[in-house]
């Protein structure tokens, strides 16, 4: 009985394809599969995984670029009761064999131009657009049934990575259950309907765009387009097409957008929602956008991998008066503030979020430490720095471990981050905390320009905004800042790299 009310990422796929199976279900390229070819493909690609004698429960990396074939190799594990592994296609050498040694992985799926950067072990198949690789095989066992794994189906599906801006990835483990209730958290939040026409551009190796977005579309049987890479003449031309009308970015993708000398001239009327995430979004960046296209619905998604990774959103009809703000909860979760104890802190008063939710991972593979850490109480404690209102709306302070310690005074770095935003010269910044004598941590801006501006201007700017001791003690100039597959800036690599200079 227990296949019967089982609930499965594989089994959305199924249920979709059963009630809309002509629907065209994704678009990559010159290919396209409607939700029964694609959930035929699933099934076939589970039989070529099996043939290659893995077991229920063993770990199958994956290495690769956007496609279709990647989609389907996550979907193909899920149904043979294996562990999907997704892995930054930019890493190499021992970063990338650090992820296969932890995960205990016994194949790869590889697009073929990335196979010769793969150690020995362990052997890979290649995804497509190869001989004998997982597309290739697919019409030789499409028609091959596959037995059902019922009860002996692993609850584990995923092991997703953290991003590691502050120390080696940890694998949160993700179960069925869990992705399945973040499922419906974000299509509830986030008003997904099966007439959307999404594009997907951020990597679908990172939990936002596969699984806040990409999986819960195919969940409500929307028409998807998969691309390689969030390329804003590319999007605008699919918006300008009628074949997308809703977009996910983080900020630093919203903001070439806006900044691509396209922006004010092409005919983006036919974009109606729009979500961003993943990072904290510049309220001057934000107000921009809204001013240039002010029937676009925006969306603030806010969250970790370790819950699924949505947690909070900002809707459209709420962002007036708290701009700044990441939203409620959604429906699956619940969420509070806590001190450094533990001890739940009064609204307004900064605290870290912590979560209990059915969207949790189960810990963190093969590190029991790092899992005792991070559950404590029954609570999950996000590490985020964050302020409750009275309404329950939170706002993301910083990352606690961003928060600068400046002669005994806590600054939150994104409260001077906000007012270098302003500046007309300023294209990016993080303000990040660096060894000082004097003040502990000197307070410190790296900033990417437009144009010429100089070290005392930009700090003089921020004096006359803000209190005098948030100011930066040092700008420090770059071409661009270090980002992860996600958005989010590396600040452990800038205080790393900065970390021999001082305020003068």
């Amino acid at each position: 009985m227990s296949g019967v009310r089982e609930s499965t990422v594989d089994g959305i796929i199924r249920r979709t394809a059963r009630r809309v199976p002509d629907r065209t279900a994704v678009r990559y390229g010159e290919r396209t599969w409607t939700y029964r070819e694609l959930d035929e493909a699933v099934t076939a690609a589970a039989g070529v995984l099996l043939e290659h004698g893995l077991q229920p429960g063993d770990r199958v990396a994956a290495y690769g670029h956007n496609s279709d074939a990647y989609l389907i190799g996550f979907l193909a594990c899920a149904r043979a009761g294996l562990v999907h592994v997704p892995v930054n296609h930019q890493l190499t050498g021992g970063e990338l064999q650090y992820l296969l040694d932890q995960s205990g992985s016994t194949l790869v799926l590889a697009d073929p131009q990335l196979e010769p950067r793969l150690p020995d072990t362990p052997r890979s198949l290649p995804l497509c657009d190869a001989p004998g690789s997982l597309l290739d095989r697919l019409d030789g066992t499409r028609s091959r049934l596959l037995y059902e794994l019922n009860g002996n189906r692993p609850e584990l599906v995923q092991l997703l990575y953290t991003s590691g801006t502050t120390a080696l990835p940890k694998g949160a483990m993700m179960t069925h259950r869990a992705f399945v209730h973040e499922y419906v958290s974000v299509i509830t939040a986030m008003d997904f309907r099966e007439t959307d026409r999404p594009v997907h551009a951020l990597p679908l190796y990172h939990s936002a765009q596969m699984h806040a977005f990409l999986l819960p579309y195919l969940a409500v049987g929307a028409e998807n387009t998969i691309i390689d890479g969030p390329d804003p003449a590319r999007v605008m031309a699919l918006v300008e097409e009628g074949r997308a009308d809703s977009f996910f970015a983080p900020p630093t993708v919203w903001i070439a957008l806006a900044q691509h000398p396209d922006f004010a001239t092409r005919d983006l009327s036919a974009l109606r929602k729009a979500y961003y995430g993943a990072s904290v979004m510049p309220v001057p960046v934000l107000e921009k956008l809204r001013a240039r296209l002010p029937g676009l619905a925006f969306y603030n998604c806010f969250g970790q991998s370790e819950i699924g990774p949505l947690a909070t959103v900002l809707g459209p009809d709420e962002h007036e008066g708290r701009m700044d703000s990441c939203g409620r909860p959604v429906l699956f979760v619940e969420a509070k503030v806590v001190d450094e104890t533990g001890e739940e802190v009064p609204d307004g008063t900064p605290g870290e979020a912590v979560y209990r939710s059915p969207q949790l991972c189960e810990g963190y593979w093969n590190k029991p430490q790092e899992t005792e850490e991070a559950f404590r109480d029954g609570w999950f404690r996000s590490g985020d720095l964050v302020v409750r209102d009275a309404d329950g709306y939170f706002t993301v302070v910083d990352r606690v471990k961003d928060v600068i310690n400046s002669g005994g005074v806590l600054i939150a770095s994104r409260q001077v981050e906000d007012v270098l935003y302003g500046h007309p010269d300023v294209v990016e910044a993080a303000v990040i905390g660096l060894p000082d004598e004097r003040w502990i941590e000197a307070v410190t801006a790296v900033v990417v320009t437009r144009g010429p501006v100089g070290e005392d201007e930009l700090i003089a700017y921020v004096r006359e905004r803000t209190a005098s001791f948030k100011a930066p003690k040092r700008v420090l100039f770059v071409d661009e800042l270090p980002r992860n597959a996600s958005g989010k800036i590396l600040k452990r690599e800038l205080r790393e790299r900065f970390a021999d200079r001082r305020s003068s």
